[in-house]
């Protein structure tokens, strides 16, 4: 059967599946600082955003896509349509997502073709990562009930962490005081984040990027099985090199089969900060 898989544009798609609209299809949220607004999509431009990011004093924000930009995704010649989202718990699109779902299917019927909405309970890399899941399955001739059960099953079985370079982000959207971002920049201080059930928490932090990275890595192998078969995507924002030892990190471990290493977007740039890491591990 014919497939498409359809992302918000925090999925953070890389540029052979941006190329291939047959079977990918990024759906764009809107970014904005103050009164500068624009798409998440391929005018996007990474470091022009960072540097107003940085100039501004107000924290960047973003507004999920609407119910009838996924309609319109969705209305291909595709018989089975996977669409991953945002956590909910961060953004409105995967309610956007469903409400689309159910715009198509008012107009085109319920039999038409089957589409699976899936929140990721994640982001960036950890939304990649489930992107990687449904490709191979659809690939492999699964079957959409097969791929519904097995995805998530992996969903709920990923772990996503993230490393900050900076606090500034949080501080300027409110969610950290100016004196505590003072602190941890002063003393070098890097926060390694995790999520738990699409929320995000703090898990530990460290001194120095390479120490707080390493620690991150450690974490996300602590408990796991089977770890030299799972999969590690990574996504980095403005900072090929830190992704890279990351990856050689884990390779060093004799930890993952295969590494998939992603550019930010604009979602994941405002989530995650210039030089932020995330990962999504399972």
């Amino acid at each position: 059967m014919e497939y498409k898989i359809i992302g918000d544009s925090c999925c953070d798609f890389n540029r052979e599946q941006l190329e291939d609209r047959l079977h990918f299809q990024s759906v764009p949220l809107q970014l904005e600082i103050g009164d500068y607004h624009i798409a998440d999509d391929a005018q996007f431009h990474q470091k022009d955003f960072l540097g107003r990011m940085r100039t501004s004093s107000i924290g960047a924000k973003t507004a999920c896509p609407s119910p009838e930009e996924f309609k319109l995704a969705m209305n291909c010649g595709a018989e089975m349509i996977f669409v991953v989202t945002l956590s909910e718990h961060l953004s409105g699109s995967y309610q956007s997502a469903v409400l689309g779902k159910r715009l198509y299917e008012e107009e085109y019927g319920v039999d038409h073709k089957k589409i699976l909405i899936i929140p990721s309970n994640s982001a960036a890399a950890g939304q990649y990562r489930l992107v990687v899941a449904l490709e191979r399955m659809c690939k492999l001739n699964f079957s959409f009930e097969q791929i519904k059960e097995k995805i998530f099953y992996l969903r709920n079985q990923m772990k996503t962490y993230f490393v900050l370079e900076s606090l500034e982000t949080l501080r300027k959207n409110g969610r950290l005081s100016g004196l505590s971002a003072f602190f941890a920049s002063a003393l070098n201080i890097k926060p390694i984040m995790g999520a738990s059930e699409g929320k995000i928490i703090k898990l530990d932090q460290a001194r120095g990027m390479n120490r707080a990275l390493a620690k991150m890595a450690e974490i996300a192998t602590k408990e796991g099985e089977n770890l030299p078969e799972k999969i590690l995507c990574i996504t980095h924002v403005n900072c090929p090199e830190r992704a890279q030892f990351v990856a050689d990190h884990f390779k060093a471990m004799g930890i993952c089969k295969e590494i998939f290493i992603t550019e930010a977007m604009g979602v994941s740039t405002i989530y995650a900060g210039d030089g932020g890491i995330v990962i999504g591990f399972v």
